[in-house]
């Protein structure tokens, strides 16, 4: 399915636009937070920060849930993706990520850097990639099993803006005039696009169709 050249020109705008984040997380005074009684999280699929949307399970540590993360600079997210769910195009403006396929899949992963180029790859279990702190990013399961995975996060308050959905809070004649499109056509890009929640979106208009075209031209 080739995709719209408003919609390319969407996500181009959003990724040419970002800057790579100055600040980070401090360096630990102490070897861990005062008070702490454990450093083990059970089953963060249970007592993490769960969502569960129609793309899958996200569970995300943070310092309310996971004490033990506070004053390290990390975070943790694990995914249970369903075929052609994605994690839709979104930045971490205080934190590079890497990720690792534990099983299923394959995912397509890729994000564009500040030149406005794209780097995008096939994973498949066992395969590790990175995403540098600040840039648009995005993983889809593009097979035919559930795949699960695992990302770290080098802050323990990353934040995640969602390209999309962010783009379309720019006032409407300036969006439009970026874009390069009457404000028609604004509007009604903008009555199709996911509202912001952290879970895993899927959709039956994508074109995606699980295990096929596993490739990173498509």
């Amino acid at each position: 399915m080739k995709a719209s050249p408003v919609l390319i020109s969407v996500v181009l705008l959003f990724a040419t636009s970002l800057r790579f984040a100055n600040s980070a997380d401090p360096d630990p005074v102490r070897d861990f937070a005062t008070g702490l009684r454990t450093f083990t999280l059970r089953n963060i699929f249970k007592n993490g920060d769960v969502s569960s949307d129609t793309g899958g399970i996200r569970a995300a540590t943070n310092p309310q849930n996971f004490p033990a993360v506070r004053t390290q600079g990390l975070s943790v997210v694990r995914f249970k993706m369903v075929p052609c769910g994605s994690n839709l195009p979104h930045t971490h403006p205080r934190a590079s990520e890497v990720l690792s396929l534990l099983s299923g899949g394959p995912l397509q992963v890729g994000f564009v850097d500040t030149t406005g180029a794209s780097h995008i790859d096939i994973l498949h279990p066992g395969d590790v990639t990175v995403f540098p702190r600040g840039v648009l990013h995005f993983e889809l399961n593009v097979g035919s099993v559930e795949a699960e995975y695992l990302s770290a996060l080098n802050s323990e308050n990353p934040g995640t803006l969602t390209s999309s959905e962010a783009l379309f809070h720019i006032p409407l004649r300036a969006l439009a005039t970026s874009l390069n499109v009457d404000q028609k056509t604004v509007n009604s890009l903008n009555s199709t696009v996911p509202r912001y929640a952290p879970g895993l979106k899927k959709t039956v208009s994508s074109g995606c169709v699980p295990g096929r075209d596993i490739t990173t031209a498509f």
